[in-house]
């Protein structure tokens, strides 16, 4: 996905948060929305990495607690000429892994201890390498702040769905003359909806790109697609400790792919993962694997 088309996205999302602002409190209503819209962009690019690791408890990880998955890390990341990512654990049975930052200087890489527990090491070098894939394409930063923005639209909504039911809605400006609930209602209702349609469509094409990404580095497929296979049966069987609907596209595989029902299906953040594993499978690459283990 293109630099531009990302960026009209987020465009669409902060149009989309004014324009809720704008239901609720009229001019002064947009006004306020937009101004929360920049300082949440702001500070997403500022704070990104400590908000999402703080929301799932991660812990940092030092070299000598694991010293196979940083010597692993250094090599990918010596490979895709970024800096070495910092590296956290994540108290999580559930098998998964993301990494966050606004730009690869600020970087990190989380995994949940349930992924170091199922994988064998050839299948966290290929998580690792599609993480590290993220932070080559600058992904981390779009990603959070589309999530962010997301939240936000979603929060709005949902007030002012509420402030409805007590007859507080409306523009409130006397020139505005105030707007009709029964029109308020179907566009509260299709703004998150719209909300998560653009977050899809962010998410979707980076894991595409970061799959691919992630062969290259490691000089084979196979890793990734061994353990996309398991991560996303597991994903059914395993609930998640501490993602959420916002962020649950940051994460290589959706954390709540086996907990959101009919929905949760329709509304996939990520590729059909046996799409993913096609894919790869299709790749030439050369045999040998870049970040080894020794």
């Amino acid at each position: 996905m293109s630099v531009l088309k990302v960026g009209l996205l987020l465009t669409a999302l902060t149009a989309l948060f004014v324009g809720i602002g704008q239901l609720v409190g009229g001019t002064t209503g947009a006004l306020i929305a937009f101004g929360l819209a920049l300082v949440m962009n702001v500070g997403s690019y500022w704070f990104s990495d400590r908000m999402v690791l703080k929301m799932y408890g991660a812990q940092p990880l030092e070299s000598h607690q694991a010293p196979q998955l940083y010597r692993m890390t250094e090599r990918l990341a010596a490979a895709a000429k970024v800096p070495m990512p910092k590296l956290y654990i994540i108290d999580d049975a559930q098998p998964n892994a993301f990494a966050t930052g606004r730009n690869p200087k600020h970087a990190a890489v989380a995994v949940n201890s349930g992924l170091l527990d199922i994988l064998d090491e050839r299948e966290v070098e290929g998580v690792v390498a599609h993480e590290i894939a993220h932070i080559k394409h600058r992904d981390t930063l779009t990603m959070t702040v589309v999530a962010t923005i997301s939240g936000a639209v979603m929060m709005v909504a949902n007030m002012g769905q509420f402030a409805m039911m007590f007859g507080g809605m409306g523009g409130n400006d006397d020139e505005e003359g105030g707007v009709n609930p029964l029109m308020m209602l179907p566009l509260l209702i299709i703004a998150p909806l719209a909300a998560t349609i653009i977050q899809l469509a962010v998410s979707r094409a980076r894991e595409y790109e970061a799959d691919a990404t992630a062969a290259h580095l490691t000089g084979t497929p196979h890793g990734l697609m061994g353990a996309l296979a398991k991560l996303e049966q597991t994903s059914h069987t395993i609930p998640p400790a501490h993602a959420n609907p916002q962020t649950a596209h940051l994460c290589i595989v959706n954390p709540l792919a086996g907990f959101g029902g009919s929905v949760g299906k329709f509304f996939r953040t990520h590729p059909p993962t046996e799409e993913r594993i096609a894919r790869l499978n299709a790749m030439q690459t050369s045999p040998q694997s870049v970040g080894a283990w020794s």
